[in-house]
């Protein structure tokens, strides 16, 4: 590898130089030869390589990440990341999207918190690049959406409040409607019940069934107004848990539920406990 590399590097015409070492990339990708992989990257990182030239065989490299064998994509993602850190401002694109391609096989492979963490490695402010909020929400919400697969409501809560600045401002429906499940999924593992309940009752009274691309199934919308009323029956008892109880108890809905009859019993006890005030 070392005479090939000592090869290419001594082509003076830069196109003919950048095809070599797709050539090279080319049969590494083949090999899945993870030690060749390395010294790839090492080489792409030394002085040996103009940074115009390093940045685009990178940039190809982490595309082709993909053709890997899983646990082979790992480590080499993982050894690029750390190899390209003390560099990062210098290639923040290759590094965002080693860093979603890994993401990718971690949540394959149902790896959530992993996955949110590759993905909050992401430099969401950069002043390298030009990062736009739509970006920067789909992110977040992204990473807290994983996070919630692990009930890991700290760290979603995080990325969450950090969308919460962003979503005022966006036009994208489904990004946004994606906000408030995560926003009422992290309130209920908080068991902040009645908060939760609110906005999760919101959430199943949408009437679009097409946002953009994305099509609002019956049962998403019957798992929503089922969350509301379980959290309305684990709330404290109190004058705002009352209403939202007289407010489910008249929607139809309710009683298709799977929770009704437990629901019933709840709206039973309430009226009379109201009954006895009296």
């Amino acid at each position: 590898m070392e005479s090939v590399f000592a090869s290419a590097s001594t082509i003076t015409d830069q196109r003919q130089k950048i095809e070599q070492y797709k050539h090279i990339l080319s049969s590494v990708i083949s090999s899945n030869d993870i030690v060749q992989a390395k010294k790839f990257i090492d080489h792409m990182l030394s002085d040996d390589v103009p940074l115009v030239v390093s940045r685009q065989l990178l940039q190809t490299f982490a595309h082709e990440l993909g053709r890997l064998e899983p646990e082979t994509q790992k480590e080499i993602a993982h050894y690029t990341l750390s190899q390209i850190q003390p560099r990062v401002v210098s290639f923040e694109e290759q590094v965002l999207i080693i860093r979603e391609k890994l993401a990718e096989l971690y949540e394959s492979e149902q790896q959530w918190s992993k996955a949110a963490q590759m993905l909050s490695g992401i430099d969401l402010d950069s002043g390298m690049r030009v990062i736009d909020d739509s970006f920067r929400l789909s992110k977040c919400v992204q990473i807290a959406r994983l996070y919630l697969e692990d009930d890991d409501a700290v760290n979603a809560e995080a990325f969450i409040n950090k969308a919460s600045f962003l979503v005022s401002n966006s036009q994208h429906e489904v990004l946004n409607l994606q906000y408030k499940v995560c926003y009422a999924r992290i309130l209920d593992l908080k068991r902040k019940f009645l908060e939760a309940a609110l906005r999760y009752y919101d959430i199943s009274q949408i009437e679009k069934r097409k946002i953009e691309d994305e099509t609002i199934d019956e049962e998403a919308l019957e798992q929503a107004l089922s969350a509301a009323v379980t959290c309305t029956i684990l709330a404290a008892a109190g004058p705002q848990r009352s209403r939202v109880l007289a407010t489910l108890y008249k929607d139809e809905r309710c009683s298709k539920l799977k929770i009704y009859p437990i629901f019933t019993l709840t709206h039973a006890a309430y009226c009379t406990n109201i009954s006895r005030e009296f």
